[in-house]
């Protein structure tokens, strides 16, 4: 029977390695593949067929709607009429509102993800007996384990 874990790289894993070994686990049965960090930056425009959730137009939207009120408003009083500076006034917004969140996303949320310094996963596989699985999943759950699978 193989036993999968994953486990964040820390001294967690070495202790259950440790433990593994000491409960009758030979080093050859353990197998440990540790995951490279993603190096290229995610991409920030969507494509047709994927998207990550976050939106670069919500707040330009929202401000030309604002805006266009605004302009709408004022554009009773000046040359052009209240059409024609509504819509100026709804693009000054959306044009704001996009470098807004283009801003958030390219400069401050790089910034957290760099100090919040995600580290790469360990995988682990524990080829065991049918009668150690559960002694070995309970060992990978103590030391932290993130998620254990277990394949006859």
């Amino acid at each position: 029977m193989q036993v999968y874990a994953a486990l964040e790289n820390n001294i967690y894993v070495e202790m259950a390695i440790a433990t593994l070994e000491k409960n009758g686990i030979s080093k050859t049965s353990i197998y440990a593949v540790p995951l490279d960090n993603r190096s290229e930056d995610r991409k920030l425009f969507d494509s047709l067929h994927s998207s990550d959730g976050t939106s670069l137009i919500d707040i330009g939207v929202a401000l030309a709607t604002a805006f266009s009120v605004f302009g709408t408003s004022i554009g009773f009083e000046l040359a052009w009429g209240p059409i024609y500076w509504g819509l100026i006034f709804a693009f000054i917004g959306f044009v704001i509102g996009f470098a807004i969140r283009l801003f958030t996303l390219k400069v401050v949320k790089k910034r957290k993800r760099l100090l919040k310094g995600k580290r790469p996963e360990v995988i682990l596989i524990i080829d065991c007996e049918k009668t150690m699985a559960e002694l070995v999943e309970n060992i990978l759950w103590e030391h932290l384990a993130l998620g254990v699978a277990k394949v006859k």
